[in-house]
């Protein structure tokens, strides 16, 4: 889940088997610190975790500091955000992409 104040879960390759698991659906926000396009992401992945704080879990993860992971789900650019079904790969979005697009590939699994 996201922390009690509604913002999104730091994850390392340690922690994110548990957490994608953990939720019915999840969103992970693979990031790097000197990324542009990461930074204007950012608020986005913040404002999905305060709206949907309790229905689904949002992590981020940086991958300066975790390659595992990004090399298992083949994430070759960021900002790539990964989406999970009861911890099943769902969806891989490349690049920043407006809030709308994201709300809705979340809605469609949250109501499946």
């Amino acid at each position: 889940m996201t922390t009690p104040e509604g913002k999104p879960t730091s994850l390392t390759d340690a922690t994110f088997d548990e957490f994608v698991s953990k939720y019915d659906v999840a969103i992970i926000d693979c990031w790097a610190p000197w990324c542009g396009p990461c930074r204007m992401l950012s608020p986005i992945i913040e404002e999905i975790a305060r709206e949907m704080n309790g229905k689904i879990g949002v992590g981020k993860l940086n991958t300066d500091e975790s390659s595992g992971i990004p090399q298992r789900y083949q994430v070759m650019s960021i900002p790539t955000t990964l989406i999970f079904k009861k911890g099943k790969l769902e969806d891989k979005i490349v690049g920043a992409v407006p809030k709308k697009t994201l709300v809705g590939r979340l809605q469609g699994l949250i109501a499946a």
